[in-house]
């Protein structure tokens, strides 16, 4: 019929007909192939995921394809109203397919109606035969679902839809539910919902315009989540068969438990819920398995009640119902019977509200009146005085598709808030405590909903029945939710189950490496560790313990038991206090970490054998996770990443002995000595000499003029570094000057300088700054004398990964092997090695925790991998544990321990209150270098010196008539003339002072001697002059003083 009526969409011509009917044979044929693939798809029983591609254009064209729309005849009402008679408002109404409850339905509708008086306003009509009616069957197809909406409802325009079926079959009914929901969203029509099947439903079909009445999934697993706060259950499992919505059970309960941990909602208690695994289950009995090796305790199913059966089935035979395990299921699992399949176990605790048939008449009544109400408020707006909630839909012609209006309608329905004695007859029924009024949320889901609490109990009867029985309530609008009654436990135990394992015991080996495992002896009197001492642990032997007669004793002697601290002693008191498990702490005998070791036939050692030979449950400590050790035992995930470091140590360095060269670099050097004061030395010397009171070239330079170029670099040296000597100044007015400028450049020169110079005389700190393993000095310590040493401890992951990946380097630096990490850091800080080689994390903490602040970790880390709990192969805590690790790391817990143990920096013991340390010969050293450098340079002056008088002198006798070399300096010009001899002898003369009688006669005889050759030389002039002979007047001043 439905084929027919999209083809044939009116009368006419049957030439232009046929026509037609050829144009749309493609669309016809496309949505008859839709059609099919909805029926197949709902006789699957597939959710609205595998229905939703059905809805695409194709099946839209269905509602609206036709040759001409046909609008339906005006009833006599409508006819009525336009003569100022009240409009018809239809509402289409879907009741069960039922013979002997039909009347009783009907009489439900009526009832809601008497409310409203057949009225709604002045504007519209409200009576029972304003509500279309229609029953479908329990697994409606898609195509009697758009006959009713075709036929039934849309023709007589229906403003909404009132839905109701009390079916919990969970598979095709409740895909056609969704079908049903989404046309309707489709279509823009409002459906005021109410049906059993509710927490079945996708959330694709809650999006459309829909008023869900029953209590949704959501509230499910509200409720069950209150059960679980009450009784302090913060870890479960969530179980889920492929039943519709399971997927949106499981995003539910996830959201739920986010919102406990919001510390801004204040509408529930901040609890930290550990979702442990979802398991959605093919195979029961495999599937199930993972619950097994985990911690669950608790699990939340949510899946059919025939589902149900199978999984406890499943369950029994893994152990999982005992008096440990509890099981919360939902409404889907409890069903409207109270009698239990034989297959569930005693104790389970479930979540229920009424599918029944009074329960459906009751939800006919406050349907009808939620509808009533939403049309009041509607009404009851200015705005919407002239709009009709007549939508004008047809699924046969070209009109709108979708009702207009019907999104503004919705909003009025969704926003109906009405007092309980309003809604409900029975009110004197409902509890006393409940929410006043009826209010929805903004899904469209009831804001004020009660749920059931029920559990499993014995039947009582004969065989092994069981029925469910409400003990409390949950109530969505109660802070605390819950209140609950007298519960059989499981195992008919009257005692909750604590909700987490028993507690077991481990034996747990560990090796001590701070700042991961500390060591310190316990109280000598009490044999306990205090708070901040740790844990007690066992470092005796087997051997040594099984000599022990009295435990006590032994506790309280440091050479058996001693307190464990550190990072990973934190980290197991939080495992023992979540997992509940007690454990034995004891040290691993033979001191090693665990190697693969050849020479003993190819055994492993240490930790790794520990757990091999089962003689240990658990290793824990900073052990290093390596593909070797991988290979034999079970590692968790990594608690923290780190990698293989070098540590040297800082060294206290002599200043240089170029230290006072090192204000400057070698460029302003370079410019102050062969620039600045060349160009000072010269052009003084040059203003002096052009001056004309200076030096005057033309004339014999006078016998007071103490002014040479040598003298000069003597003043330019002198000024330059405010030398405190005799110097000899020019006495030009231009060349005083530039000497002032120069003063002025020195002073600036000098400040910049012993500014400087402070900080390069400061001791500084030396050490080999390796740039990692790859470094040169690692890979060819022969490259210098001594080569270079650096070691590593052996047995450790650091001698595994080096001996694969560094094979040259690993033999030479066994040599310098320590047998710990303590052993190497004095040996670098003594000196016998140059670096050591170790894990990242423990040198770090090592240099952290130096007393000295002299170690330092220099270079990348190599070969990153990170420590992880060892556990034996195929150990069935490996999980539990990995799980609380990753925990850890999202909520903060592992960052905290780590900067606890593992941050810090070196405080010296040592505090000294002077200012600075006094300075030592070494320290001071470059000054005496300078001094003694000096000293040798004057001996080679002194050589030079003699080698000129003795050599060179003579020479320059001959050839320097003129003086020059006095201009370069003033001792050389003496030494080279006689007159310079003369008065060199003069003024010793005049300086000398003679001790005793003799010498004065001597120098009495000696100046007349002088005397006397004066004026010899004097006769000898006025002889030449008379004979017309100029004598010369190069000795003439000095003759004359």
């Amino acid at each position: 019929m439905l084929e027919k009526r999209l083809i044939l969409g009116g009368g006419g011509g049957g030439g232009g007909k046929r026509r037609k009917e050829g144009n749309k044979s493609l669309a016809e044929t496309r949505i008859r192939r839709n059609i099919f693939i909805i029926t197949i798809l709902v006789a699957f029983g597939v959710g609205v995921k595998g229905i939703e591609p059905v809805l695409s254009p194709p099946v839209a064209q269905a509602l609206t394809i036709g040759t001409r729309f046909r609008p339906p005849e005006p009833t006599p009402d409508e006819t009525a109203s336009r003569g100022g008679i009240r409009e018809r408002l239809n509402v289409g109404i879907i009741m069960p397919m039922t013979k002997f409850m039909l009347r009783k339905y009907q009489g439900q509708v009526r009832t809601g109606l008497k409310m409203f008086d057949n009225k709604l306003g002045s504007k519209y009509s409200f009576g029972y035969s304003e509500f279309i009616q229609q029953q479908l069957p329990i697994n409606p197809s898609p195509t009697k679902i758009l006959d009713t909406l075709c036929d039934k409802f849309l023709p007589m325009n229906v403003s909404a839809i009132i839905y109701t079926t009390k079916d919990e079959r969970f598979g095709r009914n409740t895909a056609s539910s969704q079908y049903f929901l989404q046309l309707a969203g489709y279509l823009g029509i409002p459906v005021i919902a109410w049906n059993a099947d509710n927490s079945g439903l996708e959330q694709a079909s809650m999006s459309g315009l829909r008023i869900q009445m029953a209590p949704s999934i959501h509230h499910q697993a509200a409720a069950m989540l209150s059960i679980l706060v009450r009784y302090q259950w913060h870890a479960f499992t969530i179980v889920t068969s492929h039943i519709a919505g399971h997927s949106d059970f499981v995003q539910t309960v996830r959201d739920q438990v986010h919102q406990y941990r919001d510390t801004q909602d204040l509408s529930k208690p901040n609890i930290k819920f550990t979702i442990i695994d979802t398991v959605l289950l093919n195979q029961g009995d495999e599937d199930l398995a993972v619950v097994v090796d985990s911690e669950a305790r608790i699990m939340l199913l949510y899946s059919t009640s025939e589902e149900a059966r199978h999984i406890m089935r499943a369950a029994e035979k893994l152990g999982l119902t005992g008096k440990n395990y509890v099981w919360i299921v939902t409404q889907s699992v409890v069903g409207p019977s109270e009698v239990a399949p034989s297959d569930f176990p005693v104790g389970m605790l479930g979540v229920h509200f009424d599918t029944d048939d009074f329960a459906l008449q009751e939800a006919l009544v406050t349907t009808v009146r939620i509808f009533g109400y939403g049309v009041i408020n509607f009404l009851s707006d200015a705005r919407n005085e002239h709009l009709s909630l007549n939508p004008q839909l047809s699924c046969e012609g070209h009109t709108n598709a979708r009702w207009a209006l019907g999104s503004t309608f919705y909003r009025y329905l969704k926003n109906v808030s009405v007092p309980y004695d309003k809604v409900y007859d029975n009110l004197d029924s409902k509890r006393e405590d409940r929410h006043n009024v009826v209010e929805f949320l903004q899904d469209g889901t009831r804001k004020d909903v009660e749920l059931k609490i029920m559990n499993l109990r014995p039947g009582g009867g004969s065989g092994n029945s069981k029925k469910w029985e409400e003990i409390g309530t949950w109530n969505s609008w109660e802070p605390e939710g819950v209140t609950i009654n007298d519960i059989v436990w499981p195992g008919h135990q009257h005692v909750p189950p604590p909700g987490v394992p028993e507690k077991f015991h481990l034996k747990i080996v560990f090796l001590e490496e701070p700042p991961y495992i500390s060591l310190a002896s316990p109280d000598p009197v009490t044999g306990q560790c205090s708070a901040n001492r740790g844990i007690l642990c066992r470092i005796a032997t087997e051997v040594m313990m099984s000599n022990v007669t009295n435990s006590t004793l032994a506790q309280q002697n440091s050479t058996y038991f001693q307190c464990c601290s550190g990072f990973c002693i934190d980290m197991l008191q939080k495992f023992s206090a979540e997992l509940g498990f007690t454990y034995d702490l004891f040290r691993v005998e033979d001191g090693k970490w665990g190697t693969l070791e050849v020479r003993n036939g190819y055994k492993w050692n240490g930790l790794v054998a520990e757990l091999i030979n089962h003689r240990a449950d658990m290793a824990l400590t900073s052990f290093k996770i390596n593909s070797e050790r991988e290979s034999v035992i079970d590692f968790t995930v990594p608690f923290l990443e780190s990698g293989i470091a070098i540590v040297v140590a800082k060294r206290t360095g002599i200043i240089s002995p170029t230290a006072f060269l090192e204000p400057f670099d070698t460029a302003s050097w370079m410019l102050v000595a062969f620039v600045a004061i060349q160009v000072a030395a010269l052009t003084v010397f040059l203003f002096e000499w052009l001056s004309p009171g200076g030096y005057n070239m033309k004339v014999a330079p006078p016998t007071d003029h103490k002014f040479s170029l040598l003298r000069t670099y003597w003043l330019v040296w002198a000024v330059l570094f405010q030398a405190a000597v005799h110097v000899d100044c020019p006495k030009g007015f231009t060349a005083r000057f530039m000497a002032n400028i120069w003063a002025m450049f020195a002073v600036v020169f000098l400040a910049i300088y012993t500014a400087n110079l402070a900080a390069f005389m400061i001791t500084r700190e030396e050490y080999h700054d390796l740039s990692g393993i790859e470094d040169h000095r690692l890979q060819n310590p022969f490259f210098k004398k001594p080569p270079f040493k650096f070691g590593f401890v052996p047995f450790t992951n650091t001698e595994t990964i080096l001996a694969k990946h560094q094979p040259e380097m690993f033999q030479y630096m066994r040599q310098y092997n320590k047998s710990s990490i303590t052993d190497g850091i004095k040996s670098i800080k003594k000196g016998e090695h140059d670096a050591f080689i170790y894990d990242a994390t423990v040198l770090d903490y090592r240099v952290g925790q130096d007393d000295e602040c002299t170690l330092l970790t220099v270079g990348s880390w190599y070969h990153m991998t990170g420590y992880g709990i060892a556990f034996p192969r195929g150990s069935k805590h490996t999980p539990q544990f990995n799980e609380r690790l990753m925990s850890y790391k999202d909520n903060g817990d592992m960052e905290r321990i780590q900067r606890f143990w593992l941050t810090g920096a070196c405080k010296p013991k040592k505090q000294n209150k002077r200012a600075s340390e006094p300075l030592a010969l070494e320290q001071f050293l470059s000054a005496y270098l300078l001094l003694l450098t000096g000293v040798l340079l004057a001996l080679v002056l002194l050589l030079l010196e003699h080698a000129y008088f003795k050599y060179v002198r003579g020479h320059l006798q001959k050839t320097d008539k003129g003086g020059c070399c006095a201009l370069v300096s003033l001792s050389m010009g003496k030494s080279l003339n006689f007159r310079g001899a003369v008065i060199e002898a003069h003024n010793k003369l005049l300086r000398h002072r003679c001790r005793d009688p003799l010498c004065d006669t001597h120098i009495w005889k000696v100046k007349h001697d002088l005397d006397m050759a004066r004026v010899k030389i004097k006769q000898l002039e006025k002889e030449l002059e008379s004979h017309g002979v100029k004598p010369s007047r190069k000795f003439a001043p000095s003759l004359r003083s």
